[in-house]
């Protein structure tokens, strides 16, 4: 386990957000981000993002928003 650099470290930034790393890989890069404040900070602005987005895709649309939606194609259709 060492130092992987920042730009490996950046390059997989994503990879390991999403746990697609092997254990070495992701520990290096955790080892990385214990004494870089930038990459560190990288880090966490993802992890804010992924969370953002997994709330925002377990949101749905409220029913009349649906409605009008539908009608308004329905509308531009028809012409």
């Amino acid at each position: 386990m060492g130092d992987c650099g920042c730009d490996k470290a950046k390059k997989d930034l994503e990879e390991y957000l999403h746990n697609e790393l092997c254990s070495e890989e992701a520990a290096d890069i955790r080892a990385h981000m214990e004494n870089c404040v930038d990459c560190s900070d990288e880090h966490r602005v993802g992890v804010v993002l992924t969370e953002a987005v997994k709330r925002a895709c377990e949101e749905t649309a409220p029913e009349e928003l649906k409605s009008e939606v539908l009608e308004k194609l329905r509308s531009m259709q028809q012409h």
